[in-house]
């Protein structure tokens, strides 16, 4: 990893949004409902979404996705280049992000 801080692009939590450090670069999701609406529409109703999260059922993939269309910042990056970044992350790493924007799906907010 680089020496990219997070408040590079630092997350406002007032809006909802998550921080997501890959590869040194630092990301902001934001769950807004454009991008909750994108993710709904690939994944499926996000309730079922939060149920199978909650069951320790959520698939790399729908994590993935989450994340990818919460991007407040899209990069240049493909989305499989962003995948890669998300799996070399490991999943401890994507756990705070993934708790923050669930916790925006349940609640609303920001």
């Amino acid at each position: 990893m680089s020496g990219v801080s997070m408040t590079a692009a630092a997350p406002n939590p007032h809006r909802g949004e998550a921080g997501l450090l890959l590869d040194g670069v630092a990301h902001v999701l934001r769950p807004t409902f454009g991008a909750l609406v994108a993710a709904e529409e690939e994944l499926g109703p996000l309730f079922g979404l939060v149920e199978r999260a909650s069951g320790g059922e959520l698939k790399l993939a729908e994590m993935v996705a989450l994340f990818w269309h919460c991007l407040a910042h899209p990069s240049d990056h493909s989305r499989e280049d962003f995948a890669e970044a998300v799996t070399k992350a490991g999943l401890s790493a994507c756990a705070p992000a993934l708790r923050s924007l669930l916790v925006q799906v349940l609640k609303g907010g920001g």
